[in-house]
């Protein structure tokens, strides 16, 4: 007679216990942070560690409190703001966001996940992150460490990519109450113990219902490492797009093409990342040639 296995089930209880006792202290989880808050922190924070947004974050929440007062700030101020957190793009698509929150929403972000997913640059993870954290909605919000956290515990693979159907295998383990809370425990537990190179399990709530410790532990294979070959950053576009950048915010006034020559040897790929720029309207050329921040 065939034994029959129990499907393994994330706990509930003990994701929300974690969660309550061990979370980040994060400025954007403190008590009073609006919705608008929230949605910043959600976009700052995609590809870009916690520990460097949090003080830009403080920052800009000082700065524009609002979508209102956000939607009135130039794109050289923003960009000047936004620093070295990466993919500035993301900062100008934030500047529509709040102006189309104002124009069609009287300046109040909206809860419901299909009029955040209408709103420029809010993809599907932040429009159910908002509504999660910043609503209370019980909505499903798969992110990196939540993947990471469910492909482990109930599939037993140390690697996960993004799958159909993944938004619904997680909604069903949401408990009918503390949804919220549930969700931001597996996140936690995939940025603090379950991390992509060397989990904790010894720290871990779920370490005896994992199905991935039940199965010994299992190396990744060959072919997963492949899929999960990480990008390299050094000698790329991206690499000299956010030199000339860095020159660009922190110079006074518009800047000479000479003094961007200088920033990287390869003039091929110099000139290649500058026109990017100027074709992601990151960069402006004025009729002197000299090249400063859109205003």
């Amino acid at each position: 007679m065939d034994t029959i296995v129990a499907p393994i089930v994330i706990r509930q209880e003990q994701v929300i216990g974690y969660f309550r006792a061990h979370a980040r202290p994060l400025p954007w989880r403190e008590p009073g942070t609006t919705p608008w808050g929230v949605l910043l922190s959600e976009v700052m924070s995609h590809q870009t560690p916690v520990a460097r947004v949090a003080p830009v974050w403080r920052e800009w929440i000082g700065r524009w409190p609002t979508p209102a007062a956000f939607a009135a700030a130039s794109p050289d101020e923003v960009l000047r703001a936004w620093g070295s957190l990466g993919y500035p793009r993301r900062a100008l698509r934030l500047v529509e966001c709040a102006r189309v929150i104002l124009e069609k929403h009287g300046g109040a972000v909206p809860s419901d996940v299909d009029e955040l997913l209408a709103l420029p640059g809010i993809g599907d993870y932040t429009a159910r992150a908002v509504a999660c954290f910043a609503f209370g909605a019980n909505v499903a919000v798969v992110d990196t460490n939540v993947r990471r956290v469910y492909a482990r515990a109930v599939e037993a693979t140390f690697l996960a990519t993004p799958r159909k159907g993944e938004l619904a295998d997680v909604a069903a383990l949401l408990p009918a109450e503390d949804g919220p809370v549930f969700s931001a425990g597996l996140m936690e537990l995939g940025a603090l113990v379950c991390t992509a190179a060397n989990p904790r399990c010894g720290e871990c709530p779920l370490e005896s219902d994992c199905a991935w410790v039940a199965a010994g532990r299992p190396a990744p294979t060959a072919e997963e490492l492949k899929r999960k070959k990480v990008q390299k950053f050094a000698g790329t576009d991206r690499q000299v797009r956010g030199k000339i950048m860095k020159l660009l915010r922190e110079s006074p006034g518009p800047v000479d093409a000479s003094a961007i020559d200088v920033l990287w040897p390869d003039k091929a790929q110099l000139s290649r990342a500058l026109y990017s720029l100027l074709d992601d309207n990151l960069a402006e050329q004025d009729e002197s040639g000299y090249f400063h921040l859109p205003r």
